[in-house]
């Protein structure tokens, strides 16, 4: 096995060589630690034309991620790139330094629980190969999550319909596989909340997808959960869209206009009741119609302003603790 140097924190190097293989395969790890060594066998058993490697991104995983990844650096018989962030940042932030290592002309994204068959592989590569797509997203006929996990999914793919501009009723998985010249502008981002379905809307309209085997979670339980999910649908509505924004102001136009019909009926009642104590109506018109939106839209404008602070003050996107590659695949790197 060589290991790269010890590089400084914040760097994400961006090198993308010529080419050395047909397809990399870019796997975030995250309490993978029982499953990412049946992955990357099954992986090493396929013969995709070109060739293929494999990049696993540790995530700051607290299990013993770290150690199997190393022996399967020191193993495998195919070629193995590891690469280890200094803390968690995230699964969209582990793929995006995943990219920035990868050698192919291809990529697929996949995660470690061994929920995506390693078989259907070579079959995303080929269709997105034979049909010169830039991107082919995979569907299933059947997911194997969570119930709440699904509607969550079905959720985020419907504001994604909204937000992005991407074709109705595209599935954004995040079992997909790229070409490496959506690959080189995708990782050009540098922002500390990448989401890469909208950076990928905003570079290529040339996509496709199939459908495939989703099987049920080999070990463990998905590391997604409901805060995550959040987090993952504020980074889609706010790093790639005015729409909050412009609701908002729609939300304000809106209460402004039934102000006015409040306003107008709270004359009509002091004009014509006895009864209704002096400025009761006018003052619960104004604090139930404008305070809730106000309220709104401090807090999108807020979310804004928040991201761009720490974009500006350098929030990194990824810390890499150091790059380890196989035998196999460091050979390959001084040949090409």
């Amino acid at each position: 096995m060589t290991q790269d140097p010890e590089m400084p924190p914040a760097s994400l190097a961006t090198a993308h060589p010529v080419p050395s293989f047909g397809l990399s395969i870019v796997v975030p790890v995250y309490r993978g630690a029982t499953t990412v060594g049946s992955l990357v066998k099954a992986l090493s058993e396929l013969r995709p034309e070109g060739g293929l490697e494999v990049i696993l991104v540790n995530d700051g995983s607290p299990d013993n991620s770290a150690e199997v990844c190393a022996d399967i650096v020191r193993t495998a018989t195919i070629p193995v790139t590891y690469v280890e962030h200094m803390r968690n940042y995230g699964e969209h932030n582990a793929v995006m330094t995943g990219l920035r290592q990868m050698r192919g002309r291809y990529v697929i994204t996949m995660d470690d629980d061994l929920q995506n068959p390693p078989e259907e592989v070579t079959r995303l590569y080929d269709h997105a190969r034979s049909g010169n797509w830039d991107v082919v997203y995979t569907r299933y006929a059947e997911k194997k999550h969570a119930l709440w996990r699904n509607i969550g999914s079905r959720f985020a793919n419907k504001v994604a319909d909204w937000l992005l501009d991407k074709p109705p009723g595209l599935y954004l998985s995040s079992f997909r596989c790229m070409s490496a010249a959506v690959v080189r502008n995708v990782t050009r981002y540098r922002g500390p909340y990448p989401y890469i379905d909208g950076l990928i809307m905003q570079i290529t309209q040339r996509i496709d997808s199939i459908e495939v085997r989703h099987l049920p979670r080999a070990e463990g339980r998905s590391n997604y959960t409901l805060r995550r999910l959040i987090r993952l649908w504020l980074n889609l509505a706010t790093s790639f869209s005015l729409a909050p924004l412009r609701m908002a102001m729609l939300a304000g136009a809106t209460m402004a206009v039934l102000g006015t019909i409040g306003a107008v009926f709270t004359i009509i009642e002091a004009l014509f009741s006895t009864t209704t104590p002096s400025g009761w109506a006018s003052t619960m018109t104004a604090i139930l119609l404008v305070s809730g939106v106000q309220s709104m839209v401090l807090g999108v404008m807020g979310e804004y302003i928040g991201r761009t602070f720490l974009s500006a003050n350098g929030k990194p996107q990824g810390t890499i603790r150091h790059v380890a590659r196989s035998v196999d695949a460091a050979t390959r790197s001084d040949v090409a």
